[in-house]
């Protein structure tokens, strides 16, 4: 990696984590259209984000049901408290209260109707 391809310590490239649409203590005076045209720009990045979160969301539903049903298949239960408890500890540990959050919905949207 070249000194022009360093990244920051968010794991963003250097030049994007300096940039004036990167989130920043000091901010540069901006014009209206360029405050629009890097709101724009943003948002664009947060359409793909979501994109791919909805694809990955979809894809981790199914393979929960596909774990379910094998576990009851099995003579099991299709849930299980431990596994649950742990993904929620690792979502916690990342994003806390909202890791929490998210970890809880994911897991309800996983399982279907209990």
């Amino acid at each position: 990696m070249t000194e022009s391809q360093a990244q920051s310590p968010t794991g963003r490239p250097a030049d994007l984590a300096t940039s004036s649409t990167a989130p920043s203590s000091t901010v540069t005076p901006m014009t209206a259209l360029q405050t629009d045209e890097a709101i724009g720009e943003l948002r664009v990045e947060i359409d793909a984000v979501d994109a791919a979160l909805v694809e990955l969301v979809a894809r981790r539903i199914q393979i929960s049901k596909q774990v379910g049903r094998l576990r009851m298949a099995a003579g099991g239960t299709r849930l299980s408290l431990a596994r649950e408890q742990a993904v929620v500890a690792r979502f916690s540990a990342e994003l806390g209260e909202t890791g929490t959050s998210l970890a809880m919905l994911l897991l309800r949207a996983g399982r279907g109707r209990l």
